[in-house]
């Protein structure tokens, strides 16, 4: 199978034009700005009471020698009542911290997720045409999944390591400040590489990350065409393919287990060997008396502190940077232009669309196949009411004119008229609205029998439901069922046979009420009786409509109004079905002798 671009590997870096697009982000914490601020002083206070904390056991030491480091006049059991208060007051900041910024994550959030599944369905066909369900899956699973995490937990982690770094240095500074001058020495050294290695773990991370959505991709692409795997017995196949995808897995999995392993190593040997240089240098000046026990107490915590705050900073700036990648991929999924827009409150305004429909010198050729022009001059008018079929052999051009109606893509030359006007005239939704049609594979969603009838109206009442259901031959099969209208259809309708099915789908047109009704060789893979039912409810749903009909088997349109016949993207041949038979040699004329010899 082709290979898709690997979208989610372009190395990001963080710079200016990157981060100006990240900050995009944060309009979505706008409404939430005031539990993100109160979140934020909470981290900051939390940190520096954690970091007071942290030097009272010193203090305490040094009390217990007879060396206060202050002539503050506190007992050891006074500095543990302060001890418990201060841990009281950290939990209640840790606590209310994390509610505030769970609060902003979740809301923010859900509201992105919101915007960008609107953006990603509003979108034209041609888009869709262009990327993989699992690219787009990702989109709004993965990536945001990253900046909830993000919002949530990393940046706050990256904040207070930020002050208790500070924080830290300053006390020591302050506390033992000749041992603080060889730390300190130390500092860049260790930044330097953590941030060298935090760069290889980022990328090795996103590697990860993006082979794994192409064994998701698998398994969903797998899953949803179970039935073309099985028919093909190619389980070995998919077997093979996914294994080889889980392999491209763990091979990048162990590479970034090699990196992550030499980045402990460094912390271990080099940041732990110089702390433990340095406090060897510190025991030296207690037992010279230059430097209480206490105080070698407390700059051993708070160097372990450090330690730690720096050693965590590879992987949060890996993290963020990661963040980084997924808001510029969201951000770019957010500015692709819709098609339509959800909240425009003229999409939910009636509009019955009525009058001729005129194709006039109709150029076109496929976004994703533009040299190859499949429609080259077509001509052709349907007046109101009238019934009209297109025939002609598979990749003619027929289903392609069906399209070009619904406004799915911008003719490359020429005009779609109805009633006279150019249906880019008409507000997309408006002209669809007004569009009704039944397919040759019907889609079902999984949910129940009624559910998908009433997507042709999800306003309509119970009787028009029943009504419906009546017109269209399929109530007998629903009532049949122990749970009747709520009976559920399974993944893309797979509990339905392909005639029940095909009578849903026109059960979801009647409800729809359309101007225009397209069939698209609705009837060509039905049995016999099936294919009664079917036509049965089609004439039905025909009556008083523009009707154009795809169509393979000749005898269900010997009664409309006008057929054409389509080859190589030109309309060869027009007129009803007894004057086309009367051409001798003709296209129509020849398909006819192969059907009803």
């Amino acid at each position: 199978m082709a290979k898709r671009k690997n979208y989610d590997l372009e190395k990001v870096k963080l710079n200016k034009e990157n981060l100006s697009e990240a900050v995009k982000i944060f309009r979505y914490i706008k409404p939430q700005i005031g539990y993100f601020f109160a979140g934020m002083l909470l981290l900051v206070l939390g940190s520096l009471i954690f970091m007071l904390v942290m030097g009272i056991p010193g203090e305490m030491t040094n009390i217990a020698t007879g060396n206060p480091k202050w002539d503050h006049g506190m007992t050891i059991k006074d500095l543990g009542k302060i001890l418990l208060v201060l841990l009281i007051v950290q939990g209640a900041f840790s606590y209310f911290r994390t509610v505030f910024f769970t609060i902003v994550a979740e809301r923010s959030m859900a509201n992105l997720r919101k915007d960008l599944y609107n953006n990603i369905i509003s979108q034209s066909i041609s888009f869709y045409e262009r990327r993989r369900v699992g690219e787009l899956t990702s989109r709004i699973t993965a990536d945001v999944e990253q900046l909830q995490s993000a919002f949530s937990v990393t940046l706050a982690e990256f904040l207070r390591q930020v002050v208790i770094l500070i924080s830290g240095i300053a006390i020591i500074a302050y506390w033992t400040p000749k041992l603080a001058l060889v730390m300190l020495a130390t500092f860049p050294v260790i930044v330097i590489a953590a941030m060298f290695f935090g760069r290889h773990i980022r990328k090795l991370s996103k590697e990860r990350q993006d082979k794994l959505a192409e064994t998701n991709t698998i398994v969903e692409e797998t899953l949803q065409s179970f039935q073309v795997v099985k028919s093909f017995a190619n389980e070995w196949y998919e077997s093979v393919r996914y294994g080889n995808a889980v392999d491209n897995v763990v091979k990048i999995s162990l590479k970034f287990a090699k990196i992550r392993g030499l980045f402990f190593s460094f912390i271990i040997t080099v940041l732990f060997g110089g702390i433990f240089f340095i406090l060897y240098r510190g025991a030296l000046m207690v037992e010279a008396g230059t430097m209480e026990s206490g105080d070698l107490f407390s700059f051993i915590i708070y160097t372990g502190i450090l330690g730690g705050a720096i050693a965590s900073f590879g992987t949060l700036y890996a993290t963020l940077a990661s963040a980084v990648g997924a808001t510029e991929r969201v951000q770019a999924m957010l500015d692709s232009t819709p098609e339509i827009y959800i909240n425009d409150s003229e999409i939910h305004k009636d509009l019955s669309l009525s009058g001729d429909i005129e194709y006039r010198d109709v150029h076109f050729s496929y976004p994703t196949r533009v040299e190859m022009e499949i429609l080259k001059g077509i001509n052709l008018t349907i007046r109101e009411g009238q019934k009209v079929a297109l025939v002609g052999q598979s990749g003619s051009g027929k289903s392609t004119i069906v399209s070009l109606l619904m406004n799915f893509y911008p003719l490359d030359k020429g005009q779609i008229k109805i009633g006279g006007q150019s249906i880019d005239k008409y507000n997309i939704s408006h002209l669809r609205q007004n569009v009704g049609i039944v397919p040759q594979e019907v889609i079902l969603f999984g949910g129940t029998i009624k559910e998908n009838i009433l997507y042709g109206n999800p306003k309509a009442s119970d009787a028009e439901l029943i009504d419906a259901a009546r017109k269209s031959n399929c109530l007998e099969f629903i009532e049949s069922f122990p749970d009747g209208f709520d009976t559920v259809v399974g993944e893309r309708g797979i509990k339905l046979s392909g005639g029940q099915r095909q009578r849903v789908a026109i059960a979801r047109a009647i409800l729809k009420d359309p101007r225009v009704l397209l069939l698209d060789e609705a009837t060509s893979s039905l049995d016999a009786e099936s294919e009664r039912l079917v036509q049965e409810a089609l004439d039905l749903l025909m009556e008083g409509r523009t009707s154009i009909i795809i169509a393979h088997r000749l005898a269900t349109i010997r009664d409309v109004d006008q057929i054409y016949v389509i080859e190589n993207g030109h309309i060869i041949e027009e007129g009803t079905h007894d004057e086309l038979i009367q051409v001798e040699d003709g296209a129509y004329n020849s398909l006819a002798k192969l059907q009803f010899s």
